[in-house]
């Protein structure tokens, strides 16, 4: 939809729906949190204003700088905000925008005819938790600007200059009252543009970060858009033969349709060797992590169209079943993007598209473009049913898995090789289920625990590496069934379908990781997330899956030991930490001169234990330093953007070396973070 739009933008164009008063007292009705998530979220609102300039036609390049002081720049080429008196307020259009929430040229379909942002706030609220914002507008020849405080204006609009160019350019600092921190990050800022550079052909979408001595800078631009957004994805697996250039079809409304069902769909598939699906659901470039009614039409269309071509070739035969969904969509990437005049979204964050004639639409589009492309390359299409007709056959094979694992009882010593040692208490939301390494770890867990609300499921060997194989195999492993039975919510399929799983059977609210602390206990703990997110991933939405924080050292100072952990936790920690590093060792990561169990002196008076196993610490250590309470470190496992974590699990988890590589290195500054 990005055509060029000739209405006039100006201050008719803006109008006002409410006040702004609300906004710094309930942050989180707008921003969703004032965490790290809401921090960039400001970000996001002043960047979506940008594009929906672009998708108008009239912006094709955006700026967006990080300052030393952690303000943010974003500036673009647009027509640049109406800075003309506004016929209702008598005040700048300018001032309006920035001061009077959801007073804005998307809420009239003149103006603009699609646009994102959270459900249209945009600016103003990052100008309400901004300690300062600064708006300058290059428009009718001159320069304008406008600074604001807190919400409030501070100084008027005034010329400040003259430009042959349009343009706005938004400069503003986060306010620390409202804000957790106010530190960006780059990675985070860098996949979000990139995101948005792909689901905008050819709009170029500059990030620089002048917080380093020598600035960093990434330039977006694809001109293959969602094309080359899939072949991203897909970068470094394995393609189905014959597809190595994506499916791409695009279709819109009728053009009799009336205005309130108008809209647009292109879609972008590539099928990979894998076992995982990997579907990606825009609304006017919002993420639909949720999916929604444009989700449903596209999934809907892709079984029937499939299934109808595979009976009239014959590949299916008549007394064989259709295809399911989760078989057709096993190792296929997608990357639909909607965009539509009035979209209704489920829940404050946009999650879920709710506009139904979307759904319509988009199965319309769908089927005529596939079913179109699978005529014309019959190679292809054999292929498709082939790898279709294989998940299918992996399929049943896993489902007889999961029943034998269902029909096992918690009471059968058969059905838990790892020996589950339950809890007495059965009020699921006060009950605890630790995870442990081996029976060395889980017998001082045993004897360390609280029986009443504390289980202990030892783990023997390490658990398998479910990204890099299929579902079948997965549930065929002792290990796993032992886990789907303790936990007791049944699982998700590797394509996401969630009818199998029950989150209200969950038998603990708090599964606890808690391994050794060296690199077998992190490999350990990595392998265990994966397969919740790849199988229970409902339980990580919920927040139930916590990883434990065993300490790494044991200072012992006269009679007295205190516990040094990874990263620190109080005052008293960091004073213990620079007597571990006074000593030649590292505190966060241990140290091969302190093997594991050898004590090390150094120092008079300080004896320091390094404990690189949990079976290292007697039940009562690890009752304190790690189970207790009332004094231990939990760290909750959370998804903030549900793209990046697919990125991350494929690279890091898949079976491509040179991107697990290439990951370790990216992120490898923040090991320690990572290393809990």
């Amino acid at each position: 939809m990005a055509k060029k739009n000739d209405h006039e933008y100006g201050a008719s164009e803006i109008k006002i729906l409410e006040g702004l008063e609300a906004v710094r007292k309930r942050p989180g009705m707008y921003i969703g949190t004032t965490s790290a998530s809401g921090l960039h979220h400001l970000v996001w609102e002043v960047v979506d204003n940008s594009v929906d300039e672009a998708m108008a036609g009239a912006c094709t390049k955006i700026k967006v700088s990080v300052h030393p002081d952690n303000s943010v720049t974003v500036e673009d080429n647009g027509r640049g905000i109406p800075v003309d008196k506004h016929p209702v307020k008598k005040i700048p259009t300018l001032e309006v925008v920035l001061t009077i929430l959801h007073a804005g040229g998307k809420f009239d379909n003149n103006a603009y005819k699609v646009s994102g942002g959270l459900h249209g706030v945009g600016v103003s609220v990052v100008n309400a938790l901004s300690k300062k914002l600064v708006a300058q507008v290059k428009r009718d020849g001159k320069i304008y600007e406008l600074t604001c405080e807190r919400g409030k204006t501070t100084q008027k609009m005034k010329q400040v200059g003259t430009s042959k160019a349009t343009g706005t350019i938004i400069t503003f600092w986060p306010d620390d009252e409202i804000f957790e921190t106010t530190t960006y990050n780059y990675d985070t800022l860098h996949d979000h543009l990139q995101e948005t550079a792909f689901l905008n052909k050819n709009l170029k979408i500059v990030l620089t970060d002048e917080r380093e001595l020598t600035p960093r800078t990434d330039e977006f631009c694809y001109a293959g858009g969602i094309i080359d957004f899939v072949k991203f994805l897909n970068d470094g697996k394995e393609i189905l033969p014959g597809l190595s250039k994506p499916i791409y079809f695009e279709g819109h409304s009728d053009s009799g349709a009336p205005e309130s069902q108008i809209g647009e769909v292109e879609v972008a598939l590539q099928w990979n060797t894998g076992y995982s699906e990997h579907t990606l659901s825009f609304a006017n470039d919002i993420y639909t992590e949720e999916g929604g009614m444009h989700l449903e039409g596209f999934r809907t269309a892709l079984t029937k169209v499939v299934n109808d071509y595979g009976r009239k070739t014959n590949v299916i035969k008549e007394k064989d079943a259709n295809l399911t969904g989760d078989d057709i969509r096993e190792g296929l990437t997608t990357v639909l993007s909607v965009k539509l005049p009035d979209p209704q979204f489920e829940g404050q964050t946009k999650a879920k598209l709710g506009s139904s004639y979307m759904r319509t639409l988009t199965n319309r589009v769908v089927a005529a473009g596939l079913a179109e492309y699978l005529e014309e390359h019959p190679n292809q299409a054999k292929e498709i049913l082939k790898k279709a007709s294989s998940a299918a056959r992996g399929r049943l094979a896993a489902q007889k898995a999961r029943q034998a694992t269902r029909r096992k009882s918690l009471l059968e010593s058969a059905a838990l090789p790892g020996k589950l040692a339950d809890c007495s208490v059965r009020d699921a939301e006060m009950t605890e289920l630790f995870i442990v390494e081996g029976d060395s770890a889980g017998g001082s867990a045993k004897d360390g625990r609280r029986r009443d609300i504390q289980a202990i499921l030892p783990l023997r060997g390490k658990i398998l590496n479910v990204e890099r194989v299929g579902d079948h195999r997965a549930f065929s492993s002792d290990t796993i069934q032992s886990l789907i039975t303790a936990i007791g919510t049944g699982v998700t399929t590797s394509a996401g379908d969630t009818t199998e799983f029950d989150l209200s059977k969950a038998r603990y609210h708090k599964i606890i990781i808690m391994t050794d602390a060296d690199v077998d206990g992190a490999h350990i703990r990595i392998l265990l997330l994966t397969f919740f997110y790849k199988y229970m991933r409902p339980l990580l939405d919920a927040g139930y899956v916590y990883v434990a924080c065993p300490p790494i050292f044991g200072v012992k100072v006269r009679n007295k030991i205190h516990y040094v952990y990874p990263n620190g936790r109080q005052a008293e920690d960091e004073i213990l930490r620079d007597t571990i590093v006074s000593l030649g060792l590292n505190p966060d990561e241990g140290d091969d001169v302190a093997e594991a169990g050898k004590v090390t002196k150094k120092r008079k008076g300080y004896t320091v234990q390094r404990y690189k196993g949990l079976g290292e610490m007697d039940p009562k250590q690890l009752s304190s330093t790690t189970m207790d309470p009332k004094t231990r470190i939990l760290q909750r496992v959370t998804i903030e953007d549900g793209a990046a974590a697919d990125r991350a699990v494929r690279e890091l988890m898949g079976s491509q070396v040179e991107y697990r590589r290439a990951y370790i290195e990216k992120h490898a500054h923040d090991a320690r973070f990572l290393d809990a």
